[in-house]
């Protein structure tokens, strides 16, 4: 290979090995419920967990029996369900029946221009009795020390809404390929715990809707699932709309005492990160109007960025393959574009080996990330297409 070939081999591959650098960087998880006091407070207020589900007949009851082996004293839970077609209200009445900590509500039919979880979540906080509202998801595990130390981190943070992370499982295939890089894209924009934490930006806040502790008059005072009705990405939208009205908002992480299967096959994947991945990224893009007309640009850029080595290793295989067939004149040109490939896909390798790492997942499929890729590719390109209309579990909806 002539001295200009390696040259343009190296500069090529420069970027490709400095960008997973920076994206290290630019991460950040300090923050964790690990160093908070597991007892609960001697003062303990009443915590109601209200629990919105349709549909859950799979995760149901082990969420509200995680929910009820909790070690906080003062404790309601409060199931609502949203008009289920599967046994999700039967299962949770024949819990309630055995725990006079639980009541399971109907939620009344859905509003124009509400979400149906938003709907079911405000019906649950109208008939809880506590100061503090936590608002959960059918397909979480609660750790029996999560809440006790949630209501004392909410204490010496001095917070008014506290938003928990914790594990995401992943147990198929498509999962364990396709999840990591879609968590990954996520901490790249919002930089971790502290990122969200120490900004001053409103579109910089983002929460994790499987786990939000409100004070109860925060959560009044800036109106609620009410004011989130319309709202794909209801958790972030309650958390901007909470750090904008001058209260208080943090974001923490308990990897070993929250956990969340989101979903459990890639029709599921790809439906549910579908309706957040365009509609719900327009709260947090900052920029204003600009910044809102290139995020399809910006989106797109991700997982194009990553599939270009593989492409190109298949563009150079091609040139080989017709130079050798006698249809081009020489493969030479080939080599420089092969080599770049190579370099450029080892260096994302070995950086995604440390996402897949992080995120609990087998090394084995880090080795799929082109995969993965193409999968988030397909996903933006149909949320570009749907803009604002997305649809989950039967309901169509227009995003506000």
């Amino acid at each position: 290979m002539s001295l200009t070939a390696r040259i343009l081999v190296g500069s090529a591959a420069l970027p490709w090995l400095l960008w997973p650098l920076v994206a290290a960087l630019r991460v950040r998880l300090a923050d964790a419920l690990d160093a908070v006091p597991p007892a609960p407070p001697p003062d303990a207020p009443l915590l109601s967990i209200v629990l919105p589900a349709r549909n859950e007949e799979r995760a149901i009851a082990s969420c509200m029996r995680s929910v009820l082996s909790s070690t906080y004293p003062a404790l309601e839970l409060i199931v609502v369900d949203d008009h289920s077609t599967d046994r999700t209200a039967p299962i949770a009445r024949e819990i309630a029946a055995a725990d006079p900590r639980v009541r399971v509500l109907s939620a009344p039919p859905l509003p124009d221009g509400w979400f149906g979880k938003q709907w079911a979540c405000a019906q649950g906080a109208a008939a809880a009795r506590g100061s503090l509202l936590c608002f959960t998801d059918a397909d979480t595990t609660h750790g029996a020390e999560l809440h006790a130390r949630a209501v004392n981190a909410l204490r010496q943070r001095n917070a008014d809404l506290l938003s928990v992370a914790g594990t995401q499982e992943m147990q198929s295939f498509w999962e364990r390929v396709a999840q990591p890089q879609v968590f990954a894209m996520l901490l790249l924009r919002f930089g971790g715990t502290e990122g969200v934490n120490c900004s001053h930006r409103v579109t910089d806040k983002v929460a994790n809707g499987q786990f939000l502790l409100f004070r109860r008059a925060a959560y009044d005072a800036v109106g609620g699932h009410a004011a989130v009705r319309r709202k794909v990405a209801e958790d972030l939208a309650l958390a901007q709309r909470t750090f904008a009205m001058g209260f208080r908002y943090h974001l923490t992480m308990a990897l070993d005492q929250l956990s969340t299967r989101m979903y459990a096959s890639l029709g599921e994947l790809v439906r549910g990160w579908r309706k957040n991945i365009y509609a719900g990224a327009l709260d947090a893009t900052p920029g204003g109007a600009l910044g809102r007309a290139l995020l399809p640009f910006m989106l797109l850029a991700f997982p194009l960025f990553m599939l270009l080595p593989p492409l190109a290793l298949a563009v150079a295989a091609v040139w080989s393959a017709l130079a050798q067939a006698g249809i081009i004149a020489s493969a030479a040109a080939a080599l420089p574009l092969a080599l770049w490939s190579a370099v450029s896909g080892a260096a994302l390798l070995v950086w995604w080996m440390g996402v897949y790492a992080a995120a609990r997942t087998p090394l084995r499929y880090a080795a799929a990330y082109p995969l993965a890729s193409a999968i988030i590719l397909y996903i933006v390109v149909i949320a570009l297409a749907s803009g604002r209309n997305v649809e989950w579990k039967g309901r169509a909806y227009r995003a506000g």
